[in-house]
């Protein structure tokens, strides 16, 4: 049940960045109640993930999810630029979660 936690905690990772991007400074109030909410939850998750996974693996493996989380919904929905290196790098980063996954004794 740790991983499922940590992807948990990987999804509200990313709904807390994008909410950041319309939150303006946290000037809005709904972005902002979204992204402080996405917080919470993101570290409540993560928090019940360490209680088992190694803690370098679940944060590291936390922060690749809501990195390439932000930039999949970026290039999708916010007119970020879509090109190859962009996608080799996040492969890179989806090669180092499975990798952390595999190697981590869990």
């Amino acid at each position: 049940m740790a991983w499922v936690y940590l992807v948990i905690a990987g999804i509200f990772e990313v709904v807390w960045a994008i909410a950041l991007k319309y939150a303006m400074g946290f000037t809005r109030l709904v972005p902002s109640v979204i992204t402080i909410g996405g917080m919470i939850a993101s570290f409540y998750f993560l928090s019940i993930a360490t209680k088992v996974l190694p803690i370098g693996t679940a944060y590291a493996v936390w922060t690749g999810i809501g990195a390439m989380g932000a930039v999949i919904i970026g290039m999708l929905f916010l007119n970020e630029p879509v090109n190859v290196p962009r996608i080799v790098f996040l492969l890179f980063i989806l090669v180092g979660i499975i990798g952390l996954k595999f190697t981590s004794g869990q």
